[in-house]
Order: C-alpha cells, then sequence, then structure tokens
C-alpha cells in the first residue's frame, strides 16, 4: 500500500512544475513584445519614395544616454531592401536640444547638432540593405515635436 503523503507530496511538487511553465512563457512572451517596436516600419530602395519623406513625433524619453534622453522603442524603423542606397541624409528639427541615435547593420551612431547643420541633428552616407532604428532624443531631458525629414538627393 502507498502512503498517501507521498502521493500528495509528488502532486504538489508537479503542481508547482506546472504553475512555473505558464509564468515562464507569459515573461518571454510579454518581453518579446516589449523589445518589438510599436514604431512604424518604412521601408525604401533605391529612389523608390516621394521625396522627401517627413516623420513626425516627440523626441526625448526616460532612458538616459550618452545622447541625451531617449525612448525605450524608436521613433521610426527605417528597413533598407534591395541592396544599399547609395546616398541618404536624415534630418531632424526640433526644438530643445535634439538628437539623433541610429541603430544598425553598422553599429550604433550619436548624431548631435552643430553649427554646420543649424543646431540640427543630420547624417548622411551610404546605407547597406538592413533595418535601423532611429530614435530622436534631446540633450536636456525635454520632450518636444520633432520632424525627421528622409531625403536621397544631395
Amino acid at each position: 500500500m502507498r502512503d498517501s503523503t507521498n502521493t500528495v507530496s509528488d502532486n504538489m511538487k508537479t503542481g508547482k512544475y506546472w504553475m512555473v511553465v505558464p509564468t515562464a512563457l507569459a515573461t518571454i512572451l510579454t518581453s518579446a513584445g516589449v523589445a518589438s517596436s510599436n514604431a512604424p516600419v518604412l521601408e525604401l530602395a533605391r529612389s523608390s519614395q516621394t521625396e522627401p519623406i517627413v516623420v513626425s513625433g516627440t523626441s526625448g524619453g526616460t532612458n538616459k544616454t550618452n545622447c541625451g534622453n531617449i525612448g525605450s522603442t524608436p521613433n521610426q524603423v527605417i528597413k533598407v531592401t534591395q541592396g544599399q542606397i547609395d546616398y541618404m541624409r536624415f534630418s531632424v528639427k526640433a526644438e530643445g536640444q535634439p538628437t539623433m541615435v541610429v541603430e544598425g547593420p553598422g553599429g550604433r551612431f550619436c548624431v548631435l547638432a552643430d553649427k554646420a547643420s543649424g543646431e540640427n541633428p543630420e547624417m548622411s552616407g551610404v546605407w547597406p540593405a538592413g533595418t535601423y532604428k532611429i530614435f530622436i532624443g534631446d540633450r536636456s531631458g525635454g520632450q518636444h515635436p520633432f520632424t525627421l525629414s528622409i531625403t536621397q538627393k544631395r
């Protein structure tokens, strides 16, 4: 005859595991949702769009970085398709002290405003195929309306 306390103990251990699995699964799925951005994705190919493309939003955020405060998710995601774009420029206009963080296949770049760009962050060059996350930040920690212009014309 089997001891009923062992059966209860075994069932409790099994029950603990069944509680851990759904909790772990929920945590993983929630984290995956946070990691994926709600930012709009803009697919670009060589000279295939109307010029310039203008995107607007709010700069800044709660994440303090060496490039000012940025949001936890990108303001815009750019997906370069079909090879590379030989020339493209991102230009930000905003009040405050705007910054731009670009994360892509080549790394992570912080772009600050300077006199040459009219005190607005600007980045241009050759853009290989891949996904680029664009964060519009603010060095003073504020949040301001911004416009991001994207052009392939020099």
